[in-house]
């Protein structure tokens, strides 16, 4: 280890927390990736983390690199002056053709096979709609400068499916924040349907988009309440570098000039919120910001104590699928 380092934690979500503590204690600046915690438990784990780097003056960095969008900070201090009126309802999709899972072929392990898939599992990666969806659940919490106070949500799975995995084919979540502003989170992932990628915010006085295909920096306001190309009536200065070019030039100018950089906090809230996302879909039920900060819940019990030989956390039936949650019954909050 020499002054200056950074480690980059970017494993699968199970193993985040691990890395990103044992980085800390060995006094090494840290770049972590999303997703950061699988589970509320794991996630209690980055924020211990983070509140010890900032003890020992190290720098973290975390993934979710929407927040470092030129494009996106110029419409967020619009916002903030007023410029849209009051925010109302944000509406972000992600919707594409899918993920489904054959049969799991478990070589040379059960665990390792999981493992090697990752985003078919909940205990690995926290599964596809958080893998995918924090980003613009992080755009939702940016908008708002807050924390939603409830989710709920609806979800499942097609009529045809033959998954083995443990995602659900679609997810619609209902945030609430305390202001009783809504967010709509939508995300679908079955074929031969309309797909979309993008954020929309409506305020008292017009609309505007956030983010577009692939995270592009597709920012602009409009008129009135229509998102029509024609309609604009404001788009910012053009973004001459890219966000993910940009987290990294703040955390390393941090780190060379010895500046404050901890996005530990903000990320695994943003985090936490995408979880009770998830967990409000999967188990049929409202649940508040309190009682997922408040939860312990992990997939699994012992990601420290895992090794090669190790059984896997979750098995399959004798037809090679694997626990799916049962809204009315499932918990993970």
């Amino acid at each position: 280890m020499r002054p200056g380092d950074v480690v980059l934690c970017t494993t699968h979500a199970a193993f985040r927390p691990i890395h990103v503590e044992y980085a800390v204690a060995k006094g090494i600046n840290v770049f972590m990736e999303k997703n950061f915690a699988p589970d509320p438990g794991g996630i209690k784990r980055i924020l211990r983390a983070g509140e010890a780097a900032e003890a020992k003056g190290l720098k973290i960095g975390a993934g979710v690199m929407c927040r470092h969008s030129s494009a996106r900070q110029a419409l967020i201090q619009r916002m903030r002056d007023g410029a849209m009126g009051d925010i109302q309802l944000i509406r972000a999709y992600r919707m594409d053709s899918g993920y489904r899972m054959g049969r799991l072929n478990p070589q040379p392990s059960e665990l390792l096979a999981q493992i090697r898939i990752p985003y078919q599992f909940f205990w690995t990666s926290s599964g596809i709609f958080l893998e995918l969806m924090i980003h613009q659940i992080d755009e939702c919490c940016w908008i708002k400068d807050g924390w939603p106070v409830t989710a709920h949500g609806v979800g499942g799975r097609g009529p045809d499916s033959t998954d083995c995995a443990q995602n659900f084919d679609t997810y619609s979540v209902e945030y609430t924040f305390a202001d009783g502003t809504k967010a709509l989170v939508t995300g679908r992932y079955i074929p031969k349907c309309r797909n979309d990628f993008a954020t929309f915010v409506h305020g008292t006085k017009c609309a505007a988009q956030f983010s577009g295909d692939i995270h592009a920096p597709t920012v602009q306001m409009y008129k009135d309440q229509r998102i029509e190309r024609a309609n604009t009536a404001w788009r910012p200065e053009r973004e001459t570098v890219d966000p993910w070019q940009a987290e990294w030039n703040v955390l390393l100018d941090a780190v060379r000039n010895n500046k404050p950089h901890n996005e530990a906090k903000r990320a695994a809230y943003s985090n936490l919120a995408a979880i009770m996302g998830r967990a409000a879909v999967h188990s049929g039920q409202t649940l508040t910001w309190d009682e997922a900060l408040a939860s312990d819940f992990k997939f699994c019990a012992d990601v420290d104590g895992l090794s090669e030989h190790s059984p896997a956390p979750v098995t399959a039936d004798a037809n090679g699928r694997y626990p799916v949650p049962v809204p009315g019954v499932w918990r993970e909050v």
